[in-house]
């Protein structure tokens, strides 16, 4: 007899799946699918909540890549991940969601989103897929985990309910967006049992600038521009990326922006630069012969009211101030040496880095359960029989563009079809 029948129960189970998220929402429909009898505990009255505002509300749910490509994309124990990723590849995601009557669409970079454009429709699809199998939603709060000789019994839930069962899989993600109930509760039940856990940091996040004057450019958005990411440090440029970024009343944040900060490993205020093209299908002697058409065509008016078909109007007195050239001054006085300059200002924009905006702003949490401490072939626990992690509450966070749900996903699948009721 298993030791935790021996175990007066409330609810016997084979699974407890502690998060409603990715990772949990798949694992525990994989677990049911194997023929387990599965409970799931979310906070939340909805599962999914974090999935709901991924990719602006359309959730860019995985990658169309190849093994390698994720394991590269993943700067944090992307290795880690071979198993899992061998196991349940993209093309394999892809494959079950439209099995489950989600059709989806590849878009640029190998993105994959439903082709309804509608996150909601990837959390009911696997919110559907758990319940068709027979997985019981139980609305509460992990606070305690259960264990007897070194093995999983299950947890005590915040209102004093125990629920029991010999595997749990932590699912719980991060700390980042903890509006939609991702507030680190997985790191705290994993130290109960002994777990490292590496210090949190945030990642793809909004960066906060030195220079104020991204303030002054608030709500602007730019597409098409490149991004250069130095660090001085080093002595190197980290990334380079081509696309759209968005300035705040803090700083710089989109898409270039959050996939930039994740290569940002060690962040010290000063450390790292950015430096945006704003005319990146533009040479330098291009750009110089543009910015003399128009200075030619306004010659009789003043510097800053001749700009606007080359920067949007929001940019236009930033980079004025940046050139060091009198605003008011006539164009046709412009020297040489000024337009060059000039022209060198709107290919090289740069902004000094201070710092990440906070975790809770974060799109994804780095750090957490120490991959040492977890088999990559199962990942369940090698300090606790029956105990399993999944997602993002482990020290695994990838590049922007589908990787990390993929994570999330694989790293499911791989712990449910782990688990099994072999005597303990």
């Amino acid at each position: 007899m298993k030791r935790w029948m021996n175990i007066k129960v409330n609810h016997p189970y084979d699974v407890l799946v502690i998060g409603g998220g990715a990772a949990g929402l798949l694992a525990a429909g994989t677990a049911a699918q194997n023929g387990l009898r599965v409970c799931l505990v979310e906070k939340n009255a909805r599962p999914g909540r974090k999935l709901m505002i991924t990719g602006k509300g359309r959730c860019n749910l995985t990658n169309h890549c190849e093994v390698p490509e994720l394991i590269a994309s993943t700067p944090s124990n992307g290795r880690f991940l071979y198993s899992a990723a061998s196991a349940f590849p993209p093309s394999e995601v892809m494959a079950f969601f439209e099995e489950e009557g989600l059709p989806l669409k590849t878009e640029r970079g190998n993105r994959v989103f439903p082709k309804s454009d509608r996150a909601v429709d990837v959390v009911d699809t696997l919110v559907r897929y758990a319940k068709k199998h027979g997985v019981r939603f139980l609305t509460g709060q992990a606070k305690k985990l259960l264990l007897k000789d070194g093995c999983m019994q299950g947890a005590e839930l915040q209102d004093g309910e125990s629920i029991f069962a010999p595997n749990v899989l932590i699912a719980c993600g991060g700390a980042s967006y903890p509006g939609t109930g991702s507030t680190g509760d997985g790191y705290q039940l994993a130290k109960q049992t002994g777990h490292t856990i590496v210090p949190l940091r945030p990642s793809l996040a909004p960066l906060v600038t030195e220079e104020k004057d991204s303030a002054e450019m608030m709500g602007l958005s730019l597409k098409n521009v490149a991004l250069s990411v130095w660090d001085t440090k080093k002595k190197k440029e980290i990334y380079r990326d081509f696309g759209e970024m968005l300035f705040t009343h803090f700083g710089v944040s989109g898409p270039m922006i959050l996939s930039a900060s994740a290569h940002m490993r060690e962040m010290a205020p000063g450390r790292y630069r950015i430096s945006i093209d704003m005319k990146p299908a533009l040479s330098r002697e291009q750009l110089d012969l543009r910015l003399q058409r128009d200075l030619e065509a306004n010659k009789n008016r003043d510097f800053i009211n001749a700009l606007s078909a080359l920067l949007p109007n929001k940019m236009i007195p930033v980079a004025v101030k940046r050139s060091g050239i009198a605003a008011e001054k006539k164009c046709n006085q412009i020297t040489r040496e000024e337009r060059l300059a000039f022209s060198e200002l709107l290919k090289q924009f740069q902004f000094t880095i201070k710092a990440f905006r906070p975790i809770e702003e974060a799109i994804v949490t780095a750090g957490g359960v120490h991959v040492k401490e977890i088999n990559p072939k199962t990942m369940e626990s090698k300090l606790v029989k029956g105990l399993y992690f999944a997602g993002e509450v482990m020290d695994v966070d990838a590049y922007t563009g589908g990787f990390n749900l993929q994570i999330a996903f694989c790293t499911g699948r791989l712990a449910a079809n782990s688990m099994t009721l072999e005597d303990m």
